[in-house]
């Protein structure tokens, strides 16, 4: 059986205008709907929440994140608290 290699700029591209939850290497989370994302990972969030430690801190109407602080993008429909 062969399995085509996934690509996750590609995947992430078709995520677009989808929740997402973005995790950074300094512990904070964003989530949000993501309306854009470019080839270096640079990710922008509408309706963004900012979480430190689980819990919510902060809401913000746009949000700018930096390819090179993502840790990891998990991309959802639904996000539960």
């Amino acid at each position: 059986m062969s399995q085509q290699a996934k690509r996750p700029l590609n995947a992430l591209q078709k995520a677009i205008n989808k929740e997402v939850s973005v995790r950074l290497k300094m512990d904070l989370e964003y989530r949000g709907k993501m309306s854009n994302v470019d080839p270096y990972m640079n990710v922008i969030l509408v309706d963004a929440t900012e979480y430190n430690g689980g819990n919510p801190s902060a809401n913000y109407g746009k949000v700018v994140i930096r390819g090179n602080n993502v840790l990891f993008i998990k991309i959802s429909s639904s996000f539960q608290i």
